[in-house]
């Protein structure tokens, strides 16, 4: 069945869109819930089966499997409500028509399925035949997962290190897998070989005679290469990549994947004029490998999405990318965070996202994982942070681990936010002979991390009055830098009316485009490194400075090219777009004589 909308909903925290699909689902609208959290996940549960009288028995972590097991019992339970919900808007012909009007105004006007209904309903045709028409052509948005493949820390029971399987993503696949949805895992972060061989084990994740795959695997990417080398890398183990997702690496929320200077534009272009070669290679590869598992084959060539996010803000941008890269859909997330109707935000949390300006917003040295993470500035969990670090206890308790990866005082992975790593670090940094200066440096490095497990799920904690043992109140949010332009709590109807250009949410004017506004972000991050290269332990190359110029030179002619042979398109913000170019390529010449 076609999709309903030409938009989704990404993955935003691990709070922040848990339960989205319960929300926007029976709009058919796609959203995406981490699955990394199962703590929280069982918080959840819990919640929604108080809330529709559902039988609850809570999974405590003295049941063998218990993550597993966490995350497949609440993806059913949403998955169960979604249908609920989803069935009872079809039946709602007779009794509830504004219901049905509802799901259909929020389509996009090109729709064809908007466009027979208001056909079908001018013609004054029985409701019977409505009711029957609408149960057969309505699409029910997916229930999509994501997992971050790098955060599969070790487990232990006992003191003893479990096998493999039982590891943070493996068990989180395994939650998903074991569930009854029919649905995508969005894999991000990179590749994991021994997660990928993982999933062979798995039925659901397999193509049948018909094409049809129950799970299917999408690939969060920021280039082509690293596309076709892991599509490949699975196509071998008889796996699919029914989508690549390429997001800006800079230019949207949460962690930030930088690239080396490759923009979003020409990584769009190079996918686009390499898909059906894409198609033909993995293709060939995943058929000889359903052979030798004795598998069956697909009787038609298997379809491959492409989709793209990070930073879009105006419908005409979000129509560019799909008629221009024949992108098929279009992620729209930290619009979303002030769409109560769409995501959970705590009050406190909404109110500063909406008075959040261009300075509120930056990419910070927050995360345990050492990856640049978007933050917000004045975000209670980084008042709280600062808070410890003056009364003399920086880090934090740490007690979900999931983001737990270093070994460097510890046989058992700690977290770098967690007290006991910052003690540690600490203490080994006063016990060294370096100057003030490096030391304050240091320091500050050392108690920048933030505790983003409690924090990312702390809002579903305030906001469903969760009882919570910690006793936490910070949040942790990561907005991208297009909140700035943002200035309004939205409805939901607002907010997808923006997308398809029936109403403006954006009252300020100075705006950049998508592509520029990701460029200026390049190259501040470029201004970045070379400043990090001059202290004395950075391990910066001068010949990674210079590729990392080179790419941003080729972007910037490819956006003179694109937007100089452009003549239906941007035709407002094109001398604009130019003029900004022509900054960003001074801007990038001092730098590269810098360097």
């Amino acid at each position: 069945m076609t999709k309903a909308h030409s938009f989704h909903i990404p993955v935003m925290g691990l709070a922040y869109t848990v339960d989205s699909p319960v929300k926007v689902a029976q709009f058919g609208i796609d959203s995406v819930v981490s699955i990394v959290d199962d703590i929280l996940m069982e918080k959840m549960r819990k919640v929604y089966c108080k809330l529709y009288e559902i039988p609850y028995k809570e999974i405590t972590n003295k049941i063998e499997d218990f993550r597993a097991k966490r995350i497949t019992s609440y993806l059913n339970v949403i998955n169960s409500l979604c249908e609920k919900k989803f069935e009872e808007l079809k039946n709602s012909v007779n009794e509830k028509s504004h219901e049905i009007r509802e799901y259909f105004n929020m389509l996009p006007d090109s729709s064809q399925l908007k466009q027979k209904f208001l056909e079908l309903t001018a013609s004054h045709i029985n409701l019977s035949e409505l009711s029957s028409w609408v149960k057969n052509n309505l699409a029910l948005g997916s229930i999509d997962v994501n997992i971050m493949t790098k955060l599969d820390k070790d487990n232990y029971l006992n003191g003893e290190k479990l096998p493999q399987e039982y590891n943070d993503a493996h068990a989180a696949l395994r939650g998903f897998a074991n569930s009854n949805l029919q649905s995508s895992i969005i894999l991000s972060a990179g590749m994991n070989p021994r997660l990928y061989g993982y999933m062979e084990q798995f039925e659901d994740f397999y193509p049948d005679e018909n094409g049809y795959i129950k799970k299917k695997i999408v690939l969060k990417v920021s280039d082509y290469r690293s596309a076709i080398i892991q599509g490949k890398f699975l196509a071998k183990k008889g796996l699919w990549v029914s989508e690549y997702r390429v997001e800006s690496g800079l230019n949207c929320g949460g962690h930030a994947f930088a690239t080396d200077g490759f923009l979003l534009g020409p990584i769009l272009a190079e996918f686009k004029e390499n898909r059906n070669e894409l198609i033909k290679t993995v293709h060939e590869i995943l058929f000889k490998a359903l052979e030798e598992k004795n598998r069956p084959l697909p009787k038609k060539e298997l379809p491959l999405l492409l989709t793209a996010q990070g930073g879009v803000g105006t419908a005409e941008e979000h129509q560019f990318l799909i008629d221009h890269y024949d992108v098929d859909s279009v992620g729209w997330g930290t619009p979303f965070l002030l769409v109560p109707e769409a995501t959970l935000v705590d009050e406190t949390t909404l109110n500063l996202l909406i008075e959040a300006k261009e300075k509120d917003l930056y990419l910070s040295d927050n995360s345990p994982l050492g990856v640049p993470f978007n933050n917000l500035r004045n975000s209670t969990k980084n008042l709280e942070r600062l808070s410890l670090i003056k009364q003399g206890k920086p880090g934090s308790y740490c007690p979900e681990k999931y983001l737990s990866s270093n070994t460097e005082f510890t046989e058992k992975m700690i977290c770098t936010a967690s007290r006991q790593y910052q003690s540690l670090k600490i203490k080994e940094l006063n016990n060294s002979n370096v100057s003030p200066g490096e030391y304050k440096i240091r320091f500050d490095k050392i108690v920048a991390k933030e505790c983003l497990c409690v924090g990312l799920s702390e809002p579903s904690v305030l906001v469903h009055k969760i009882e919570d043992k910690y006793n936490a109140e910070g949040v942790s949010v990561c907005p991208g830098p297009n909140l700035a332009y943002f200035s309004k709590k939205m409805t939901l109807k607002e907010m997808v009316d923006h997308i398809y250009g029936r109403a403006n949410m954006i009252s300020r004017t100075d705006r950049p485009n998508i592509f520029i506004n990701e460029l200026k972000i390049y190259i501040d991050y470029l201004k970045n490194k070379i400043e990090e290269a001059k202290l004395p332990a950075a391990n910066i190359q001068e010949k990674y400075l210079l590729k990392y110029v080179k790419n941003l030179e080729e972007g910037i002619s490819y956006y003179y090219g694109l937007f100089t042979d452009l003549k239906d398109k941007f035709k407002e913000s094109r001398t604009g777009i130019l003029s900004d170019l022509d900054a960003s390529a001074k801007a990038l010449a001092l730098l590269s004589a810098k360097i």
